[in-house]
């Protein structure tokens, strides 16, 4: 029997319909598993011991108030006086995949890693403020660990989203990886900050379908907020031959990803934290767009060549992710043709 359509019991219009309860079912979940008794891994391990010293930044520059300390973040992230008033936390861990990063190992037993990733978001947590978002770029091998903690912490999860692209490591003993976690989460759905509009794009319905309903909108006719599945130009990895690549870094995520992220999940003059500087994208595009921001790194050598990128260099490819569309390949085919 063919599902009927509901076309009843609403008010839309272009006359179609959107399923409803998924953020309720997702705040459910936090609720449940904060009550559950979930245990992982790394629990087994004793939870690291910040230092009493109160740090100071190394770099600091003002109009945004911008602050970067060296250090591990373990030790600086529950020193900060910003406790309670962080309106978002973007967070790119290391790995784990033995990287060889200046004084810091990148390959430590498995619990033990659990254990230093749980916790740094527990002190992530703590910095939130009850507007607050908390994103974190993971790998397919740790994404359902930190799913799964930041849930029986009473996080929200209000998206999965994917980070694909196309230029991955070439193998054959198994699919190549083409892609990367950006989990969502937040500490109140209802009073999050959420601005939708700075990153809206161009429908797939109006563009490729000339479907007539998404014109018929009240509010931002032919476009969308983007899909979960992030990708299109200027949203690759960051290789040598990138404009936006910096020297003496192992990795660099995309100007465009945090500035989805970014605008999206925080207001001008809004605080914005990164446990894990590395080469400095989230403050470089915070700082763009009038963010303070907040962040840490555990080389010296390298806080200093993320400072400049930071101060003097500044956005490369500004506005890219925005007003732009994710354009799929090849042609969409007629109903009933055959293939």
């Amino acid at each position: 029997m063919a599902e009927r359509k509901r076309t009843k019991g609403f008010d839309r219009p272009g006359g179609y319909a959107l399923p409803t309860g998924a953020t309720s079912v997702m705040r459910g979940a936090a609720t449940d598993c904060a009550k559950a008794d979930i245990r992982l891994m790394g629990d087994r391990v004793v939870a690291h011991q910040p230092t009493s010293t109160k740090p100071q930044p190394a770099f600091h520059a003002s109009k945004p108030d911008t602050r970067l300390y060296v250090g591990d973040c373990r030790d600086v992230l529950s020193h900060l006086p910003d406790q309670g008033k962080v309106d978002l936390v973007f967070a790119d861990p290391p790995f784990n995949w033995e990287v060889p990063y200046e004084g810091w190992k990148d390959g430590m037993p498995r619990d033990a890693y659990e254990r230093f990733t749980f916790d740094w978001l527990d002190s992530c947590i703590g910095l939130l403020s009850k507007r607050g978002s908390l994103w974190v770029n993971i790998p397919d091998d740790t994404a359902a660990e930190v799913v799964m903690h930041l849930k029986r912490r009473g996080l929200v999860m209000m998206n999965w989203c994917v980070w694909h692209f196309r230029f991955g490591q070439n193998r054959r003993s198994s699919f190549i990886m083409s892609k990367v976690h950006a989990l969502y989460f937040v500490r109140d759905p209802a009073h999050r900050i959420w601005n939708p509009e700075p990153v809206l794009e161009p429908s797939d319905r109006a563009t490729i379908y000339r479907d007539p309903r998404t014109m018929a909108k009240l509010t931002d006719k032919g476009m969308r907020v983007p899909l979960d599945v992030w990708y299109g130009p200027y949203w690759g990895r960051v290789q040598g031959n990138n404009t936006e690549r910096r020297p003496h870094h192992h990795n660099q995520l995309p100007e465009a990803y945090l500035e989805r992220v970014i605008l999206a999940c925080s207001n001008k003059g809004s605080l914005v934290v990164d446990p894990f500087c590395g080469s400095g994208t989230t403050q470089t595009v915070a700082r763009s767009y009038l963010r303070r921001s907040i962040s840490i790194e555990q080389s010296r050598t390298h806080a200093k060549h993320a400072w400049d990128r930071i101060t003097n260099i500044g956005m490369v490819h500004k506005g890219v992710s925005t007003g732009s569309q994710a354009k799929v390949s090849g042609k969409i085919g007629l109903r009933n043709s055959k293939p």
